[in-house]
């Protein structure tokens, strides 16, 4: 027995040291962490400017992206072809995959800490605590992106919320933040509990919780007459669809998307930028992580009976998704503010990539062989990595438009962007690029991203004909969003300004200026002249996903 504890003992002690050196990025932004927190206690960052808190944050993402650069660099190099590795007894998993995850949501926590700096929120006194948690919810994403067992995906899930929660109530003073803050918390908290129920429940049924074994041991049931029975299904689907409102609660899927209205308004417009898009680029990874562990590998050698219900679940999906985008498009028409408009906004793209995840589900579950499943549903994929890329940089364009406006004339109010064309044209070109791509409209980023989704919806529909229904409704979604984006601008290049109203003054040779035209001419050429650059690293990454689900 000793020998046994002691061979334990001996092999975790491996393990933990073969996994640290791919777990450097996430090390560095727990260290970013530690060092902002010291900051604060010895009161280094008020002494005269010595140390800046947004200055060190930026030196750890920094940091945190060189790492994840060299780590992905050296998995790839690998002579034997493995590019994947699991990490401290395999509750995490290191491969491309994760790799373009990290990079992404580093990338935008990097465009928010430097939107942060021009805006003036949070100030020098706050600073530190502001950027403590902003980290800490970076660090619960990058967990999400390689969560390889039920535990990790709970325990990354709530290391993103919970600094979150903070966040959005982080302006003190302001009822509607601590408003928004509170119901964030109370829905977040019943998401989270239903959540855990359902991991519970499928834990328990399959006998594991580790990703690799879920769809093995379904497999076990479906084939055994005296395990499948009608108990058995409504367990394990009941079990599915809780961890599925528990994901969904942070993709702000309709109908658990009650929260992210009321927290984007309340919310800073660096916070809900921030929300927005980091969040919902990590619960994507997670969610495809988890529907992958529902197929497992191919699904050629799968009992009928569990290719039905994973097809059901794609279908399923699409649906909600179809739903979802129309919900947040039609929501969008009536509002008056800003940022509650991007709040809906943000739930109909939310729709828009789920119905990426969709059509996987769809092209791993249809009949045939692995390579042609795989292939299909790497198309799919390679859109929704494509689309995130591209809705990371225009919708935090957008907000940060809307942050940059506040300061100057101190109101979110759509109607307050009247003359805004004369006035400051560089926010007003920089708007129209955003909400041109978040439309849809070429030669835009948002276009590419969009065609992509729809070309692997399409797809799927000759697999399963109901597919055609969600795909038809993308389509007019699209129509439908054109709508409410124009009023913004007919506001800002057509409308004329109110005298009463103040002036807001953003030129292009400015700090302010350059943030605005950094993002903007990055939404053009990801749809012109890094076209094949991003969709190539998108395609790469999705590759070599699914070819590691091949038995």
């Amino acid at each position: 027995m000793n020998i046994k504890i002691e061979n334990l003992v001996n092999h975790i002690y491996t393990d933990t040291g073969n996994s640290l050196w791919a777990f450097s990025p996430e090390l560095a932004v727990c260290a970013t962490i530690l060092l902002l927190l010291f900051a604060r206690l010895f009161n280094v960052d008020r002494k005269g400017g010595i140390v800046s808190p947004a200055g060190l944050t930026m030196i750890g993402i920094v940091t945190a992206i060189f790492l994840s650069v060299v780590t992905q660099s050296q998995l790839m190099s690998n002579a034997d072809g493995v590019y994947s590795q699991e990490l401290f007894t395999g509750l995490l998993v290191f491969d491309p995959f994760t790799g373009f995850f990290r990079l992404l949501l580093l990338a935008a926590v990097f465009i928010v800490v430097w939107l942060t700096l021009l805006s003036g929120i949070p100030d020098r006194e706050d600073g530190p605590d502001f950027y403590i948690l902003l980290m800490g919810a970076t660090l619960g994403m990058m967990m999400m992106a390689s969560a390889n067992h039920m535990l990790m995906l709970f325990l990354a899930i709530e290391t993103t919320s919970v600094p979150s929660y903070v966040m959005v109530g982080f302006l003190k003073g302001r009822k509607t933040a601590s408003e928004a803050a509170l119901k964030y918390v109370v829905y977040g908290g019943g998401a989270a509990g239903v959540m855990l129920y359902g991991i519970s429940l499928l834990s328990g049924m399959l006998g594991t919780a580790y990703f690799p074994d879920m769809a093995m041991q379904m497999a076990k049931i479906a084939a055994d007459p005296n395990l499948m029975t009608g108990a058995a299904i409504t367990t394990l689907t009941l079990a599915v669809v809780m961890i599925l409102i528990g994901l969904a609660f942070k993709l702000s899927i309709f109908p658990f998307h009650f929260w992210c209205p009321d927290a984007f308004e309340g919310a800073s417009a660096e916070v809900a930028g921030f929300l927005s898009v980091a969040s919902k680029a990590a619960a994507f990874a997670l969610l495809v992580r988890f529907c992958l562990a529902l197929v497992g590998g191919s699904s050629a050698d799968d009992p009928e009976a569990l290719q039905q219900f994973n097809m059901q679940i794609g279908v399923a999906l699409g649906f909600v998704a179809a739903i979802t985008a129309t919900f947040g498009n039609l929501s969008a028409y009536s509002q008056t503010n800003m940022k509650r408009l991007l709040a809906y906004s943000t739930i109909a793209h939310a729709g828009y990539m789920l119905m990426a995840v969709s059509a996987m589900m769809v092209f791993l579950n249809a009949p045939g062989d692995a390579s042609t499943a795989n292939a299909n549903a790497s198309l799919a994929i390679e859109g929704l990595l494509y689309y995130l890329v591209v809705y990371v940089l225009m919708n935090l364009g957008a907000f940060g438009i809307v942050a940059l406006i506040r300061n100057e004339i101190y109101s979110e109010e759509i109607a307050d962007y009247a003359g805004m064309s004369k006035t400051s044209p560089m926010l007003a070109v920089g708007m129209l690029i955003c909400l041109f791509s978040l439309v849809g409209i070429p030669p835009t980023g948002g276009f590419i991203g969009k065609f992509v989704i729809f070309a692997a919806l399409f797809d799927a529909a000759q697999y399963q004909p109901i597919m055609y229904a969600v795909f038809l409704l993308g389509v007019l979604n699209t129509v439908f969003s054109l709508f409410y984006y124009l009023n913004v601008l007919r506001v800002m290049w057509i409308v004329p300004a109110q005298d009463s109203v103040r002036i807001a003054e953003v030129p292009l040779v400015s700090k302010r200026g350059a943030y605005v035209a950094f993002l903007a001419v990055c939404v053009m050429v990801a749809g012109t002249i890094f076209i094949a650059p991003v969709y190539e690293a998108a395609e790469h990454v999705s590759v070599m996903l699914f070819s590691g689900i091949v038995p």
